[in-house]
């Protein structure tokens, strides 16, 4: 077997990694949606960095195919953003080089075929109907309860989540959709009730090895972003085992073979309910509170597992924490307590991503967050401590913008 893989859409610490780990990388990756701060250490790290428009997906497909043939690769793995996923894994499954079988994504990345296949075999009942448009979506909500959950099928995340309470606000979801170009299918589902997880697993020859349970904070309601994250989540072991088991008998039905997976859960008062769920590492950087939790780098064990070395997954000894700044939306006038937050032993990453003029936004999806930092913890209570603290430490100063209200 050959030494040579190639990636579709790989962060930089994927190909660091994976060289770290014996292989040669070879990349692909849209220009337009490159990171800057990404673009030269990829470049560095793989052998060959091709370009292309991810929106022509038949010349993704062709770019994929012909490369994968003319290097003699040995793997095509796509861990980047799900949206163009499956047809990476289509042309990689017809080569006999895909680590799963397309199917596998398609139920678990679209929401509407996850839906299905949970109704099918029994798991996770939670009431949902598709349309085909948000248009056509108004028409659904008599025949439920309100309020209901509205969700684009197609788009990861939190992104178009939106929480209706009445017909009227349908529009400012469809407003919202159409700013984010979507024209797809969307779902109106039951509002769960409770508080959220997230799931993470490493799956390597359809075996499904929990990595960890992740507590989330969100926005309020309409909408669902995500401004905090705490690992492990303090459950009771009896919460904890019904969450993680549901998600590995979800994976087990999908036929998932290989990979990373990142499942959203809502414990309910009737039990555990799957919100959604990705083939992809964790964002958010919640793979760093994992890290810094119990010492498993979700990434590296990616590229040890396609070696063929064992997964050991270690236990939590530590609280990692991520937590997203929430400022004032306006113009930035002044920012203070940056270096006095970097000294802080605790404080394993910091991110402040505007200047004095810039304008903060209001936070309206991950998109939009104003920053975030990564600490660690003996506990969720010293960990809540610490938070507070830097928050504290960060004095920023806004004004109100040309169309901000005074």
């Amino acid at each position: 077997m050959t030494d040579k893989i190639l990636m579709v859409m790989p962060w930089r610490a994927y190909v660091r990694k994976a060289t770290e780990e014996g292989f040669r990388v070879f990349s692909i990756w849209d220009p337009d949606r490159i990171p800057q701060d990404h673009r030269d250490e990829v470049a560095r790290y793989s052998e060959e960095l091709l370009y292309t428009d991810f929106r022509d997906v038949a010349g993704l497909r062709r770019l994929v195919a012909e490369t994968a043939t003319r290097l003699g690769v040995s793997h095509v793995l796509h861990l980047g953003n799900e949206d163009t996923q499956l047809p990476v894994c289509e042309e990689a499954h017809a080569l006999g080089l895909a680590p799963n079988p397309p199917q596998a994504l398609r139920v678990i990345n679209d929401k509407t075929a996850m839906r299905q296949l949970l109704r099918e075999r029994g798991l996770s009942p939670v009431r949902a109907t598709v349309a085909e448009s948000a248009r056509q979506a108004r028409a659904l909500l008599p025949t439920f309860e309100l309020p209901v959950v509205a969700k684009p099928a197609l788009l990861s995340g939190s992104r178009g989540v939106r929480l209706i309470h009445e017909e009227p606000d349908m529009d400012d979801w469809e407003e919202q959709l159409a700013g984010q170009r979507y024209t797809g299918p969307v779902l109106i589902e039951e509002y769960l009730r409770g508080p959220e997880f997230s799931v993470e697993t490493l799956t390597v020859q359809g075996s499904h090895h929990l990595v960890g349970v992740t507590a989330k904070r969100k926005t309020p309601p309409p909408g669902f972003t995500e401004i905090g994250h705490v690992h492990p989540a303090s459950l009771a072991e009896p919460d904890r085992a019904a969450v993680a088991d549901l998600v590995i008998r979800f994976l087990g039905e999908t036929g998932y073979r290989f990979g990373p997976a990142h499942t959203e859960v809502i414990l309910t008062p009737d039990g555990p309910r799957i919100v959604e769920s990705q083939t992809r590492a964790p964002g958010d950087r919640i793979h760093r509170a994992i890290a810094l939790a119990s010492g498993f780098d979700i990434e590296a064990a990616i590229f040890r597992a396609l070696n063929g070395k064992p997964v050991q997954v270690d236990t939590a000894h530590r609280v990692g924490c991520v937590s997203f700044f929430q400022l004032r939306p306006g113009r930035l006038v002044s920012v203070e307590g940056l270096d006095d937050i970097r000294a802080l032993p605790f404080v394993h990453e910091l991110k402040f991503p505007f200047t004095p003029g810039d304008t903060v936004p209001e936070i309206r999806n991950s998109g939009s967050r104003h920053g975030h930092v990564v600490i660690d913890a003996a506990s969720e209570q010293e960990a809540d401590h610490r938070i507070a603290l830097v928050r504290d430490l960060l004095r920023a100063t806004t004004a109100p913008g040309p169309s901000d209200p005074c």
